[in-house]
């Protein structure tokens, strides 16, 4: 197996004002002055925070990402933050695709082909999210499902290098419910992204891109997650509110 350094990702999500945040993220920086080698750190906090986070941590050995992002260089998109904002602010990733931005705000697969390719462009490093509802799931086609988005969300992307993105599968149904795919389902999914993304981008590059499992991630199963062979992280929720937490899951997935 290619030796991938792991990554474990914190999505805040729409949780904390700017003083909760500057707390949250001295917490952090406190918590984790140095991680575990071959282990990576990432914070994604609401876009209002991202200047208060980004000064917090400048220190620590953690990266910093945005929620969202629009395509369009500048211009009347009023609400929306461009690439070069984000970069400016200090970020060096950002999600996208994640499916609370599919479901509540309509946001399509060509939507996200085009994020994608904004961001890659400016040099930012998109994290792609995917994943299949319980209805899908129990339907069995699950598999299927998810390459699907992967196809579409990635299509005529251009990386010369693996770390220039991050795919990020997250089973739906195990999103903020407790309910939590076993390391084995992770495995199946993440393993047929990896197939995918072989047909798309070849095997050196595939080898090498980070896939993370997301889904009700926490202390208890990053571990078990992280020793599977395609699962090189985590994209975790609401563990990654609580510093203590989310420094626990960072220590156990190096361990």
């Amino acid at each position: 197996m290619p030796n991938r350094t792991l990554l474990i990702a914190g999505n805040w999500k729409m949780n904390n004002d700017v003083a909760v945040a500057a707390k949250l993220a001295d917490e952090l920086a406190q918590a984790l002055p140095e991680v575990p080698a071959g282990v990576e750190v990432l914070v994604c906090p609401p876009t209002i925070d991202i200047t208060t986070v980004h000064d917090r941590i400048q220190a620590a050995p953690i990266a910093l990402g945005a929620q969202n992002v629009y395509w369009e260089a500048k211009g009347a998109f009023t609400g929306e933050s461009s690439c070069d904002m984000l970069k400016s602010a200090g970020c060096t990733y950002c999600i996208i695709g994640h499916s609370e931005r599919r479901d509540y705000f309509h946001e399509t697969d060509e939507d996200q082909n085009k994020k994608a390719k904004a961001l890659v462009s400016a040099g930012l490093v998109p994290v792609f999210c995917c994943g299949e509802s319980l209805e899908v799931r129990e339907a069995g086609t699950y598999v299927e499902h998810v390459v699907n988005q992967v196809k579409a969300g990635l299509a005529g992307l251009e990386i010369t290098c693996p770390k220039q993105v991050v795919v990020a599968y997250e089973p739906i149904w195990a999103i903020g419910t407790g309910k939590t795919a076993t390391a084995e389902d992770a495995q199946e999914v993440c393993g047929a992204i990896r197939e995918t993304l072989k047909e798309m981008f070849g095997e050196e590059l595939a080898n090498g891109i980070r896939v993370l499992y997301g889904g009700s991630a926490k202390p208890g199963n990053i571990a078990e997650l992280v020793a599977k062979p395609d699962v090189d992280g985590a994209l975790v929720g609401g563990a990654s509110l609580k510093a203590a937490d989310f420094a626990s899951m960072v220590v156990k997935a190096g361990e």
